[in-house]
Order: C-alpha cells, then structure tokens, then sequence
C-alpha cells in the first residue's frame, strides 16, 4: 500500500485527485490538506510515501513548501502553470501534471510513482536482512556503513521518526534508515508488538500497563511510551492473555 496525501487549496482540484486515487487499489489517501502548513504536519504524523502537491497555494507555494523539507516523501506537482515545469524537476519532483489532470495523465505518473516506491522498498528492505530462518533470535541492522547484529532480547522498544528508525537498548542504540510499517512487517509478531504510530515494543521488556501508558525500564530508569488508541485493543488482548 502506498499512503497518499493532497496538498491543493481548491476543493475542486482535490475532488479530482481523490475521485482518481479511489480508483486505484494501492493508493491510499491519508488525508487533504489545503496548505502547506498542514501538510507539515501530516508529513510529521504519518508515514507518507507520494504527495500530489499544488504549486500556487497561499502563505507559501509548493516549491517553496518542498524546499523546507529535508526528507520529503516523492513529490507529484499539479499545477495549472507550465512554467514551474523546469524548477519543479530541479527540485528532483517525479512529474508535473497540468490542470485540468486527464485519468490516463495521473495513471501515467501514478504508475512512475509505484516503479520508483517498488525500487526504493527492496533497497531498504536490504538495510534489515534476516540471517534466513524462522527460529533466530536476532537480526542485522545497517547503520554506519555495516550491518550491526543485535539479539532480540537486547532491544527495550524501537521508535520511529519518520524515514528512521531509533532501536532501543540498555547499553545503546542504533538509528537506521527504515519505516515503522516495514520493520514491523520483519519483526517477529510474537516478540515485538506496535503499541503507537511512532513505538514498537518488545512484549518481554513490558514492566506495566499504567493508564494509556506502557512502562519500561531504559538505563535503570522507567520510561512510560503511549499507547495509541488504534492499537490499545490488540495489546491488551495479549496482556489479557497471562492475567491474574
């Protein structure tokens, strides 16, 4: 699945967009912003993959928006203005769709769009290799220019900031380029569990539920990490499980 947002300050324009997205079975639209101020923060609270940005919005134009983004997801423009085009592909966009946008114009770009998102997925799926069987107990993670074992058991909870990954260990941690939706995909269900959008935790290292809040113990300390309303069911179903 690749999770969409729209950024167009024209209801109508986003109407377009959404109607076509529908139609298209692995585009997920997370959310429809009408400027670039609330597409930050739908950029801070989910994992984007594609943005279909307008370039004439107020307060701030696209161009400008994309240029205050370190790490922006892949970037789509749609515009009703031709002469963008040349700054838009220095800004290393993937495609400028001109208004109004045809369906076979947006499949075009759409189907650019999953190419590059399949290629960028398996090298990131390189970045943690599982030695190759289903009853080991650790994995490889690449950061600093190795692949670094770590043991299951050593990692406390993982923490995402959206294109990295923080692994969480007593003695350290290890900051690794990857999603939280594709490290959850590799980890054993039966040892790790998401308890929030932006935590992964390892179930043994549970020390107590408190309130909305899971308890660990981080460097001798208790650290209380969230619980998400969308994931509080499953969790408690597996603490359910070996209660008193």
């Amino acid at each position: 699945m690749i999770n969409v947002i729209i950024v167009d300050d024209e209801p109508l324009a986003q109407d377009v967009l959404e109607t076509y997205i529908e139609k298209i079975a692995e585009l997920n639209l997370v959310q429809k912003c009408s400027n670039a101020l609330e597409a930050n923060e739908a950029l801070k609270t989910h994992d984007i993959d594609l943005m279909f940005l307008d370039i004439q919005m107020p307060q701030l134009t696209g161009i400008d928006f994309l240029k205050t983004l370190s790490k922006p997801p892949l970037v789509i423009f749609t515009t009703a203005y031709p002469n963008y085009a040349i700054e838009g592909f220095e800004l290393n966009a993937l495609d400028y769709l001109l208004k109004p946008i045809s369906l076979e114009r947006f499949m075009k770009a759409v189907n650019k769009a999953m190419d590059r998102i399949e290629l960028e997925r398996k090298d990131s799926a390189a970045e943690i290799v599982d030695a190759g069987g289903e009853n080991l107990d650790y994995i490889f993670v690449k950061a600093d220019k190795k692949l670094i074992k770590v043991n299951y058991s050593d990692i406390i909870y993982i923490e995402g900031l959206k294109d990295y990954v923080i692994i969480r260990m007593d003695k350290n941690r290890i900051i690794t380029l990857q999603t939280m939706k594709s490290l959850e995909e590799k980890l054993p269900s039966h040892i790790f569990k998401r308890i929030h959008r932006s935590y992964i935790i390892n179930i043994e290292k549970i020390n107590a539920i408190v309130g909305n809040m899971v308890e660990v113990v981080e460097k001798g300390q208790p650290k209380h990490l969230p619980i998400g309303k969308n994931y509080r069911e499953d969790l408690l179903a597996i603490i359910n499980k070996n209660r008193l």
